[in-house]
């Protein structure tokens, strides 16, 4: 699995003008399932994420996880992420899940990342969506998750 994630101050998803997924502090996080990704790869990302120390102690250093700072989840499914450009300027997603296997990975990982972590918004799988975010530092970590 693929992912993209952003430290944020603040961060929400729009769908058609509503705005369906909000946090302040925390990791918005985009996310991709690729082809022949299982729930196990799931579970490391997840896993990962909730330890990703990423936000700063007393003394200013990147030393506090997610889950230290009580900060918020923001998962938005993004199969861009797979994007290969090597061939051209025309993108392939050839690496991508198909939609139905990628759909159930997002919604496997939402569906544990609500049971390990108090605060989960997300975006809606396939939605044309806007994403409004305040990347703090910035600080923004692609992580590729692998058997």
């Amino acid at each position: 699995m693929l992912a993209l994630v952003q430290r944020v101050s603040e961060a929400r998803v729009e769908v058609a003008g509503a705005t369906i997924g909000r946090i302040g502090i925390g990791m918005l996080v985009l996310v991709c399932a690729e082809r022949d990704d299982t729930p196990v790869h799931a579970d490391k990302l997840l896993a990962k994420l909730l330890k990703l120390r990423i936000f700063a102690d007393d003394a200013g250093k990147m030393n506090r996880s997610v889950q230290d700072v009580q900060g918020g989840l923001l998962l938005v499914s993004q199969f861009t992420l797979a994007a290969d450009t090597r061939g051209g300027n025309r993108p392939s997603f050839t690496g991508a899940a198909a939609p139905d296997d990628g759909r159930r990975l997002y919604d496997y990982l939402v569906a544990e990342a609500r049971k390990h972590h108090p605060l989960v918004e997300t975006g809606e799988f396939a939605a044309d969506m806007k994403v409004h975010l305040v990347n703090d530092g910035p600080v923004t970590i692609p992580m590729h998750v692998t058997g």
